[in-house]
């Protein structure tokens, strides 16, 4: 599904005095926040000043906040970008974007269901799609995944016997 806004990270506390904020990226490589000069935060832009990674983190520095008691007012606070903004390499996307799709089986055309979640794992991602049956896609491109087509709302997977929660 096309959205206009992406979930990002989320303000999880102040850093020192100076008013910087602690942003916990929700997926992926922190450095990847650092990118983007526009966020938003409750519907509203924000241009950081300053943004680095720390650790695991991104510390960020918004205009008007000078110290720890005016960023603590962003804490557990969500930050998007919008989704134009963003640039991906060829094929992927956001995993809100894949909330909804349609998922069907490649070899046999058949509809599964809805994908309802992704989790992540050490190793990959996986899909939970939920119609008659609950399937559970490791998301490996090539093997399990076989196309994904954001226009259409489609997604079309490699299924083994197995997969299925409600198999024997």
């Amino acid at each position: 599904m096309k959205l206009e806004t992406i979930k990002v990270g989320r303000i999880v506390n102040a850093h020192g005095i100076r008013g910087e904020v602690r942003v916990q990226p929700r997926d992926g490589d922190p450095a990847f926040l650092t990118r983007f000069k526009t966020f938003y935060i409750d519907g509203q832009p924000v241009c950081p000043t300053a943004n680095h990674v720390h650790k695991t983190l991104v510390l960020m520095k918004f205009p008007g906040v000078e110290d720890m008691n005016a960023a603590l007012a962003y804490k557990d606070k969500d930050l998007y970008i919008r989704r134009a903004d963003a640039r991906l390499p060829e094929g992927e996307c956001f995993d809100d974007e894949l909330l909804g799709m349609t998922v069907f089986d490649a070899a046999t055309g058949k509809e599964l269901g809805q994908l309802t979640a992704v989790e992540s794992y050490p190793a990959h991602k996986v899909y939970t799609v939920k119609g008659k049956k609950e399937y559970l896609i490791p998301a490996v491109k090539d093997v399990f995944i076989k196309s994904v087509d954001l226009d259409r709302d489609r997604m079309e997977v490699q299924v083994w016997e197995g997969m299925a929660t409600d198999e024997d």
